[in-house]
């Protein structure tokens, strides 16, 4: 079990951090350690709010890194991808880049023809975050704030988000996401770490098992846009209710999936109570016996298998198409356009608040009875 494997000692994570450049603009960026009591540790940047490595001891003992990433922050300012950022102001895609928000209507940027994807060019991954260290129950935390102006990418108010990453001693990566604006706006964030649990750079994900707690998915348009109906899960290549290979129907004859050109669907997670931190989903992966648990306070999870991936990652590996996987949790996408799903708009009085927990332990099957 994880704690025989990590020890469940109650001491303190270490954070540390080295300055890691300048961005093309001039402004320093530093990469930031959280380093849990095992000896497992998690690296962010500023730069986009992202995770660039997560390593933690496989069933062998051999540290593996589970996260895709760049090994410098050039890297990172050239990424059409979203390895490990922040998507925002609206994670996922906006129809057309159209919203309207009380009869008035804004235009969005087309980055994603012909639709609006992840905040535009501009969006909060590519943006400098201020970092802070704070305190929590669970340790210590790194605090990222970003001021979004008014205007910034056509959305309306000056929108704060803040993200705070901790790191725990079951290591449990935490994301804590808050956000509070003085205008009537919409606002949908989710984190875009790509996974494989064998190691980044290390073959695809098609054997990876996976489970998602879902008897519902948003199908979609040609575009990837939803359709505006909930459609069940059940007899589709989109049943993942008991684990099942990724790769077992990833090519299967149907629509949906050659939409997505594979797996790129919003889930609408079954939970017990809305806005409870519940679990989404499982991924297994048997090499490195590493076990994945995804839980979070959001409606929906989207699932990517990385159909159109291709960069060059950490120490010159490429990496390709289906050589990873993301679960994004977040709220349905184009949203705004569908007043059947859950709302993303943002008032002046309410705060965003989201939360999402990727958890890493070690099964070794073969040391344990399997019925």
């Amino acid at each position: 079990g994880i704690n025989a494997e990590y020890g469940d000692k109650m001491d303190s994570t270490l954070i540390s951090s080295v300055p890691w450049g300048k961005t093309i603009k001039g402004q320093p960026v530093h990469l930031y350690t959280l380093k849990n009591t095992s000896g497992a540790y998690v690296e962010i940047t500023n730069y986009g709010a992202r995770v660039v490595s997560i390593v933690l001891k496989g069933k062998d003992e051999k540290p593996v890194d589970v996260c895709l990433g760049f090994s410098s922050l050039e890297g990172y300012e050239k990424d059409d991808a979203y390895l490990g950022a922040i998507a925002g102001r609206y994670a996922n895609r906006i129809a057309k880049g159209h919203i309207e928000i009380d009869g008035t209507e804004y235009q969005l940027a087309i980055n994603n023809a012909p639709n609006h994807l992840h905040g535009g060019p501009g969006g909060f991954h590519q943006v400098v975050w201020t970092p802070e260290e704070i305190p929590t129950a669970d340790g210590p935390a790194l605090r990222l704030t970003y001021l979004s102006k008014d205007g910034e990418e056509n959305y309306p108010g000056n929108l704060t988000a803040k993200v705070t990453y901790s790191f725990n001693s079951k290591c449990e990566l935490r994301i804590q996401f808050e956000g509070t604006t003085d205008k009537k706006t919409v606002f949908n964030l989710t984190n875009h770490t790509y996974f494989n649990l064998k190691g980044e750079g290390n073959g695809n994900i098609l054997d990876h098992m996976l489970t998602i707690y879902a008897a519902n998915y948003t199908p979609v348009d040609s575009t990837s846009i939803p359709l505006g109906i909930i459609a069940p899960v059940k007899d589709t290549p989109f049943d993942f209710h008991t684990p099942t290979k990724i790769g077992a129907r990833i090519d299967a004859e149907n629509e949906q999936i050659k939409f997505g050109l594979g797996y790129d669907h919003n889930y609408v997670l079954s939970k017990q109570q809305e806005n409870d931190l519940e679990v989404a989903a499982i991924v297994y992966e048997d090499s490195t016996g590493i076990l994945m648990t995804i839980k979070t306070t959001q409606p929906g999870v989207q699932f990517y298998s990385a159909n159109v991936l291709k960069t060059i990652g950490k120490n010159g590996k490429p990496y390709d198409k289906r050589s990873s996987f993301c679960l994004e949790t977040q709220h349905f996408p184009d949203s705004p356009n569908h007043k059947n799903f859950p709302s993303t708009f943002l008032t002046p009085d309410a705060v965003y608040n989201h939360t999402c927990v990727y958890g890493f332990s070690v099964k070794d099957v073969t040391k344990e009875n399997v019925s």
